[in-house]
């Protein structure tokens, strides 16, 4: 498993939280978003998720990684 943490911008309500959390759920990654830090923790098996199709799920979620 890989762990990082991606600085993400535009995130501010538990609504935010869903979306970007259900996103890598459904790659079968597993997020956990902060709001005041404006940061996501992922947590990937490599093998079968790329972390550039992770940060395009974000981004299609409409918001933008730093």
């Amino acid at each position: 498993m890989q762990n990082v943490t991606l600085q993400v911008e535009g995130m501010s309500c538990n609504h935010c939280v869903n979306s970007i959390e259900g996103a890598l759920k459904e790659l079968g990654a597993s997020g956990k978003v902060d709001l005041a830090s404006k940061s996501v923790s992922v947590s990937f098996d490599e093998s079968k998720v790329s972390l550039a199709a992770i940060k395009e799920a974000i981004e299609e979620q409409g918001y933008d990684i730093a």
